[in-house]
């Protein structure tokens, strides 16, 4: 029963990257998972119950993998400029490493007002806003170490700038990841969004 459960996730979490709510259909995800359309109402009651147990599904196992990249990046935090670099490149290219949930977040930014508004929260809760609490901090205690200029006042500033300048100037570029970027150029991008970053926070902004 687990292994049908996870077949019809990844099934759906497929169709509905690719398709959206609005036009997916049951018979496509249960086509795409090897099911019966029976099953997949038997497993999950309809779609919206589908779409919500995919989004959660998807978004606790990548909030999972990028809470563990900001302890691995931040347990050998010394040099600010270098590691934040390092961060930055492996934290924004996270959407090649997980292109199955991020083309799902394309399609939720599409079709948010035709999406159940306590899935949204839910969504938001557990994924974007439990990553940035942990990203919050680390920062804070590079600000602690004396690394960075942060502390309890910046840190929620700090956190929404990291994202914007970093994840957020790249999105920008690549149309929220659907068009593939120059290694060159992303590397650019993400260069000069740790550099503005520094310019705010670094120990000289102190």
């Amino acid at each position: 029963m687990l292994e049908k459960r996870q077949a019809i996730l990844k099934g759906a979490r497929a169709v509905f990257g690719r398709d959206g709510y609005t036009r997916a259909s049951i018979d496509a995800i249960a086509a795409e998972a090897g099911v019966s359309s029976r099953t997949l109402y038997n497993h999950f009651g309809d779609k919206e119950g589908l779409f919500r147990a995919v989004l959660m599904d998807s978004s606790v196992a990548v909030t999972t993998a990028q809470q563990a990249l900001l302890e691995r990046h931040f347990h050998k935090f010394r040099d600010p400029a270098t590691d934040l670099y390092d961060l930055a490149v492996e934290w924004v290219g996270g959407t090649e490493t997980h292109p199955e949930h991020f083309a799902l977040v394309r399609q939720i930014v599409a079709e948010a007002n035709r999406l159940p508004l306590d899935v949204l929260r839910e969504w938001q809760r557990i994924g974007p806003k439990a990553t940035r609490a942990a990203l919050r901090e680390h920062l804070l205690e590079a600000g602690r170490a004396g690394l960075l200029a942060i502390d309890e006042e910046n840190a929620d500033r700090a956190t929404r700038h990291w994202a914007l300048f970093t994840a957020g100037a790249v999105q920008i570029e690549s149309a929220q990841g659907a068009l593939p970027l120059e290694p060159e150029a992303f590397e650019r991008l993400v260069r000069e969004g740790v550099e503005l970053f520094l310019q705010l926070y670094g120990k000289q902004a102190a």
